[in-house]
């Protein structure tokens, strides 16, 4: 891990931030509530319900282990883990030493297991629409910041470091 020194003061730290254009939570969760909405107006199942369920769960486990790994990493680091707070350090361990999204890889596969236990078709029609919003919106305005932050050891861990797998 990298780390920086400078905390700065709270204006400071509101303009110390990625910009990112929706807090990725929210993104997951409403594009769920529009799935559950799409499937309660037109039902479109994906499998019969218990390998639905059992697949839900094969995924769900994982899914969270990398989530909580993720998360003591950047702990570890002494970063904050929300991306509309300043990056306090370069997270290059746990996790992050495979991808540069551990959360949210982590984050795709934990809306997966919600659209298997739904057992509905809409979760992977909006999941392009999903995965490009994060892209665009969140992934590439980080990416964008901490090369500015941090220059040279961002690029060197960037060059080192795939951005999914």
């Amino acid at each position: 891990m990298i780390n920086s020194s400078a905390r700065g003061t709270t204006s400071e730290a509101r303009r110390d931030s990625p910009g990112v254009i929706v807090f990725p939570p929210v993104l997951f969760i409403g594009t769920l509530i529009l799935s559950a909405v799409l499937h309660w107006l037109k039902p479109l199942h994906l499998l019969p319900r218990p390998i639905s369920l059992f697949l839900g769960f094969a995924i769900l486990g994982p899914c969270i282990l990398l989530v909580r790994a993720a998360e003591r990493a950047m702990r570890r680091a002494g970063t904050n883990i929300r991306p509309d707070q300043p990056a306090l350090a370069i997270v290059t361990d746990g996790p992050y030493r495979v991808t540069r999204n551990p959360m949210y890889l982590a984050s795709i596969g934990l809306y997966l297991a919600v659209a298997l236990f739904l057992n509905s078709l809409w979760p992977l029609v909006l999941l392009p629409v999903l995965v490009g919003v994060l892209e665009w919106g969140v992934i590439r305005r980080e990416e964008g910041y901490l090369e500015a932050k941090f220059g040279d050891s961002y690029r060197e861990y960037r060059n080192r470091v795939r951005r999914w797998l």
